[in-house]
């Protein structure tokens, strides 16, 4: 049996969670308020993920750089692998909110979109 310590983040009152595992299946959730802090402790020790959040430059925009994020989490495990696949793209102007602006980032089905406007010079 093993157990983790977690503090949750699926809502603001951020609960202290004691996650207690067995043959790595999750066996309890305790210390949660709220049924969001048994689903992110469950999810977090099994298959942890998370959004990706960065800037990405702009060709010919009235700004230099436009907010993205990844429209779904992706798996933790991948994280770093996919900024650094960003790390080289561009966008080119105009870009609106939600335009898809790095399909499918490394396979995981995740697309990574457009926070803000940009419009073209």
């Amino acid at each position: 049996m093993e157990k983790r310590e977690l503090t949750c983040i699926g809502c603001p009152m951020g609960c202290s969670l004691m996650v207690t595992l067995e043959n790595a299946a999750v066996t309890t959730v305790e210390g949660n308020i709220c049924k969001r802090g048994d689903e992110y402790a469950r999810r977090e020790v099994i298959a942890p993920t998370r959004m990706l959040t960065t800037t990405l430059p702009v060709l010919g925009g009235d700004r230099a750089t436009v907010a993205v994020k990844t429209k779904g989490e992706v798996p933790k495990s991948v994280l770093m692998d996919c900024a650094r696949a960003l790390r080289d793209a561009k966008v080119t102007a105009p870009v609106k909110a939600g335009d898809i602006v790095y399909p499918n980032i490394l396979g995981t089905g995740i697309d990574v979109i457009a926070v803000k406007a940009v419009n073209a010079k």
